[in-house]
């Protein structure tokens, strides 16, 4: 009798349908995901201190802006040469800014697949968030006195950018966080 149920039991786990393997997690994200791999010298640096060979650009502005905001412009300068690995790829824009000679914000574009953006984003997006304080729901907030915001766009010739804006907080802004 023992042999007999044994054999039932042998029958009926052998009839139940294998278990279906869950998704595996996504692969970690890489360092050049963190917005850190930008700073290529401290805010507050001067300009020859920056550890790069560098060439002025010319940013058009808006003429609308109000005469006071012309008075905190930036001067913006572009890497001749190799530029920091981003998000696994070379930007294809890449500025470091100065604002009265000195270190001041740093912007980075790198060109994504479109159909990969919005995911390759939100992964980016949460890296830089988990150690900063958000003001906003958007990608943005502060993170050891340099705020940043990120933020990335389809293209119309099916492309996708994602762009990332980093500025050293101002000291007001900074006593007000702790």
């Amino acid at each position: 009798m023992a042999g007999t149920a044994l054999m039932l039991a042998a029958c009926a786990v052998s009839t139940l349908k294998p278990a279906v393997p869950p998704e595996p997690a996504p692969a970690p994200l890489d360092a050049s995901y963190d917005w850190h791999v930008l700073l290529v010298a401290p805010f507050g640096s001067v300009l020859k201190d920056v550890p790069l060979t560098l060439h002025e650009v010319l940013l058009f502005r808006d003429e609308t802006r109000s005469a006071a905001a012309a008075v905190d412009e930036f001067e913006c300068y572009a890497v001749d040469g190799p530029r920091p690995l981003f998000i696994g790829r070379s930007p294809t824009e890449y500025l470091i800014c100065f604002k009265h000679n000195r270190l001041a914000r740093i912007e980075a574009t790198v060109r994504l697949p479109p159909g990969e953006a919005a995911r390759i984003f939100a992964g980016a997006c949460g890296l830089w968030m988990k150690n900063a304080r958000a003001d906003n729901e958007e990608c943005a907030g502060s993170d050891g006195g340099i705020a940043f915001s990120g933020h990335f766009e389809n293209e119309p010739d099916e492309s996708a950018q994602l762009t990332v804006q980093l500025d050293a907080a101002d000291p007001a802004d900074r006593a007000t966080q702790r």
